[in-house]
């Protein structure tokens, strides 16, 4: 079947074609027509998918059947898509500009991380689609930039995602503002228990779309797991990428501190690398995902949170130098490769410390995830495990994966929001700082032709 089958108008039927897209994936071809018919939707769809385009492009046909006089003052926002993340938020915007490209038809994106006020001036002459964070988005109701007395239609993209980041209680406040009467449609990539309990509150009969089991994890990734020892677990990382020349591979560490050591690390092992997370500024983030993009780093280490939302086409490598203590974002992690119809790899480099971790992630994917032990990095077999620390939560008995406690007694929560800090204690002040890396032995240095230059990097913040 083709998108011209679909219902789409000529309009958007050409920018889908210049954009290089001739045939519907899987999500598309039954997420397309049922959004055009006007009721709720539920999809499930793994991350790679095409589930972007499965919501934007009915939204964009459906926004076009009836366009706003402009002559009647603002714009009122039509369409709101709420994301988890500012990178995915950019991402969504990016492929409503797209495939909106020949509409007469405004997108704005707002998310945080950024000053307010160029968004505010964006929004003054009002817009049709608005892709947004939530928290920013209530920062701009409550400033009187923008009202949602109007909206048409509500995406909640990943919906998965921000509940895990604790948004429940914003999207409720969202939902709150919005016309009782409106088209509602819930993306996520699992199904847990909470999505449903918010599916069966904000969806009135629902059509369901489910183009892949269950809380599986893509079919064209081949996944693999290392066993190591935690003190070599730096040492396997860049013989692997050494020997096997790998240019681009996205690693995912636990917490913001150890996403900037590992980078450190790397760095010092001659491989080029940069940190992407949740305390560095919007502008150190975009530079180091865009140079990671553009080949000018070999490593792009990331925590989940701030790896959400990144689309990078043929990403041959992901790497799980820590495992989550969330199975699903195991699933989250490794989709960021094997997508669209692209092969992948996914390595975890597991110790002792996180074989329980490594059981929940199989329980939830039902199958046994290949080990190898790689000759030289055999682990200590006289090894004990070791309580491994979540954030400001260390979890109580090594490898039992139950919740770390506070000192008052209660489960205790990552903080948000710490201020960022050099490699000596003091506080960076958010600037994209460089730093050459260190020559390293042949196994690691770049192997990319005609690049004379040193690989640079991004100046990580905690």
């Amino acid at each position: 079947m083709s998108f011209e089958s679909l219902g789409l108008r000529a309009d958007i039927l050409r920018a889908i074609f210049e954009a290089g897209y001739t045939t519907p994936t899987p999500i598309q071809l039954q997420a397309i027509p049922a959004v055009l018919k006007g009721g709720d939707i539920l999809a499930g769809a793994q991350t790679g998918t095409g589930k972007t385009a499965g919501f934007t492009l009915p939204l964009l046909e459906k926004l076009s059947q009836k366009v706003v006089d402009k002559t009647k003052g603002r714009r009122p926002v039509r369409a709101l898509i709420l994301t988890p993340t500012r990178e995915l938020a950019a991402q969504v915007h990016e492929s409503v500009r797209t495939y909106g490209k020949y509409l007469p038809l405004r997108s704005t994106v707002v998310f945080g991380g950024v000053s307010i006020n160029p968004q505010m001036m964006n929004l003054r002459g009002g817009t049709d689609v608005l892709v947004a964070t939530p928290g920013r988005l209530l920062d701009l109701v409550n400033q009187n930039a923008v009202s949602l007395r109007e909206v048409e239609v509500l995406v909640l993209d990943e919906a998965d995602r921000m509940l895990d980041m604790g948004f429940i209680h914003d999207i409720k406040k969202v939902l709150a503002l919005l016309p009782k009467q409106r088209q509602n449609l819930l993306f996520s990539a699992t199904f847990s228990d909470e999505i449903k309990a918010l599916a069966d509150k904000l969806l009135n009969q629902p059509t369901l779309i489910e183009v892949a089991r269950r809380n599986t994890a893509s079919e064209r990734v081949t996944q693999r797991v290392h066993p190591v020892d935690r003190n070599r677990k730096r040492e396997l990382l860049s013989h692997l990428i050494g020997q096997g020349n790998w240019q681009q591979v996205l690693i995912f560490t636990r917490t913001k501190h150890g996403a900037n050591k590992l980078t450190e690390q790397l760095l010092d092992d001659g491989i080029s690398a940069a940190a992407i997370h949740g305390n560095k500024s919007q502008g150190a983030r975009t530079k180091a995902l865009e140079d990671f993009k553009r080949g000018e780093i070999r490593a792009l280490v990331a925590t989940d949170i701030a790896a959400r939302g990144i689309d990078i086409d043929q990403l041959p490598y992901v790497v799980n130098y820590e495992l989550p203590n969330v199975p699903e974002d195991y699933v989250h992690r490794i989709g960021r490769t094997g997508r669209a119809d692209a092969e992948g790899v996914a390595v975890s480099l597991v110790c002792i410390d996180e074989d329980k971790f490594l059981r929940d992630i199989e329980k939830l994917i039902k199958r046994t995830i290949d080990k190898q032990i790689l000759p030289g990095f055999e682990p200590d077999p006289n090894a004990k495990p070791e309580p491994i620390v979540l954030g400001r939560r260390m979890t109580i008995g090594a490898g039992t994966g139950k919740p770390g406690k506070s000192r008052h007694g209660k489960p205790a929560a990552p903080t948000l929001g710490q201020k960022p800090k050099n490699g000596n204690g003091k506080k960076n002040p958010g600037g994209h700082q460089q730093r050459t890396a260190k020559p390293a032995n042949a196994s690691a240095q770049p192997h990319r032709k005609g690049n004379s230059k040193p690989p640079q990097r991004a100046q990580s913040a905690n």
